[in-house]
C-alpha cells in the first residue's frame, strides 16, 4: 500500500496500517445492481460512490438509467450530476473524484460504495493506476474525428483493432472519444493502449470487497430490452431532442452515450424510429457482453447469479462482506443479520 505525503508524492504506508474498506459492486447493464446497491448500503451503513461514466452528467437521466432522488431511500449517492453535456470526463476525473469521495464517506464513519458497470472506471479506482501523460495531438483528434463523421464509427473503431484488438474489443464503437484516444495513445508513443493498461502494478490501496453480478445471457438481453422500451416510454426520444437543442458537437460525449447517438439520428431524420430503437437494443446488448469481458478480466471478485433465484444469495454476500470486513463491524447497522445467518 501507498499514500501520499505532502508533496504529492507516493510512500509506502507502514505494515500495521489498515487500507481503508471499499465494497464495490458490478455488472453489466440491467442485471439489477440498483437495487442491490440500496439494500447492501442500507445493511452496511454505506454512501454510493457511481462508477458510470455517463451518470456524471446534468440532463442525462433516462438513458443512463440514473436513479431519482426521491427512490433512493435516504441514501446518499455520490459523481451523480457534477457535469453538463459540454465538459469532457475521463477515467483520470473519476479516480481523482472517487478518492475525495472515499475519504469524506470514511470520515464520517460511513462505509465507501461504488456500484456500476463501467470497467476503465472502476478497475483504475480499485487498482490505483497511474494515468501516463502521454500528451494529445489536437489535430491528429481532428482527423479522426472527420474520418468517423465520414466513415462512420464502426469504421473508425476497426481502424483501432488493427492496432490494438484488446482495446477495441473492450471498446464500442460509439464510445468516440475513448477510441480516439486509444488510437491516440498509440500514434504518439508506439505503445497500445492495452500494452500500457497491462503494465499496471494493479495493487489496491483499499481493503477491497468486489461483489460482481451476472445472469443468463438470454434473460440479460430479454431485461435490456424491456428497460429501453421503458426508457422510451418514460420520455427518452425527448431527453435526447433537449440535447440537441443545445447543439453539442457530434463528437460530445452525450452524443456519442447509447440511447442518445441512435434517437439522435432518429431526430435528424437519418433513420426512423423503429431502425433506431431496433440499433439502441443491438447495441445495447453488445455493450452489456463488452462490460463482462472487462470484469471477467478482472481480479478478487465474488461472482453471484442475479436471477430470478438471486434471494438466496443475499446471506452469503452479507457473510462475504462481513468475513471481508470482520475488524470493521462498526459498519454494519443490523448486527443480528450476521450473528445469526439471516438477511433481514
Amino acid at each position: 500500500m501507498t499514500e501520499e505525503n505532502g508533496a504529492g508524492r507516493r510512500r509506502a504506508a507502514s505494515p500495521d496500517q489498515k487500507r481503508q474498506p471499499l465494497l464495490v459492486l458490478i455488472g453489466p447493464t440491467a442485471v439489477g445492481k440498483t437495487a442491490l446497491s440500496l439494500t447492501l448500503a442500507k445493511e452496511w451503513n454505506a454512501e454510493i460512490i457511481s462508477g458510470d461514466s455517463m451518470q456524471v452528467y446534468r440532463g442525462m437521466d433516462i438513458g443512463t438509467a440514473k436513479l431519482p432522488l426521491a427512490e433512493r431511500e435516504g441514501i446518499p449517492h455520490h459523481l451523480i450530476d457534477i457535469c453538463d453535456p459540454e465538459e469532457p470526463y475521463s477515467a483520470a476525473d473519476f479516480q481523482a473524484g472517487a478518492r475525495a469521495a472515499i475519504k469524506e464517506i470514511a470520515a464520517r464513519g460511513k462505509l465507501p460504495f461504488i456500484v456500476g458497470g463501467t470497467g476503465l472506471y472502476i478497475e483504475s479506482l480499485c487498482y490505483d493506476y497511474q494515468f501516463a501523460d502521454n500528451g494529445s495531438d489536437e489535430a491528429f483528434r481532428a482527423e479522426q474525428e472527420a474520418y468517423a463523421s465520414e466513415h462512420g464509427a464502426e469504421a473508425l473503431h476497426a481502424k483501432l483493432a488493427e492496432v490494438d484488438p484488446e482495446a477495441a474489443n473492450r471498446l464500442h464503437p460509439n464510445d468516440l472519444r475513448r477510441v480516439i484516444r486509444a488510437l491516440e495513445v498509440y500514434h504518439l508513443t508506439g505503445q497500445t493502449f492495452s500494452e500500457q493498461q497491462a503494465g499496471q502494478k494493479k495493487e489496491s490501496p483499499y481493503e477491497l470487497c468486489i461483489i460482481g453480478l451476472s445472469m443468463d445471457r438470454a434473460v440479460l438481453y430479454r431485461r435490456i430490452e424491456a428497460r429501453i422500451d421503458e426508457m422510451l416510454g418514460q420520455g427518452l426520444a425527448e431527453e435526447v431532442k433537449r440535447l440537441l437543442e443545445r447543439e453539442l458537437p457530434p463528437h460530445a460525449v452525450p452524443m456519442q452515450a447509447l440511447g442518445y447517438k441512435e434517437l439522435a439520428n432518429y431526430l435528424r431524420g437519418q433513420c426512423s424510429y423503429d431502425a433506431a430503437v431496433e440499433r439502441l437494443k443491438r447495441d445495447t446488448r453488445r455493450f452489456a457482453k463488452r462490460q463482462l469481458s472487462w470484469f471477467r478480466h478482472m481480479k478478487d471478485i465474488h461472482w453471484f447469479d442475479s436471477g430470478e433465484n438471486f434471494h438466496n444469495n443475499l446471506a452469503a454476500i452479507h457473510a462475504i462482506i462481513a468475513g471481508k470486513f470482520h475488524d470493521h463491524l462498526e459498519y454494519h447497522t443490523n448486527q443480528s443479520s450476521i450473528d445469526g445467518g439471516n438477511v433481514q
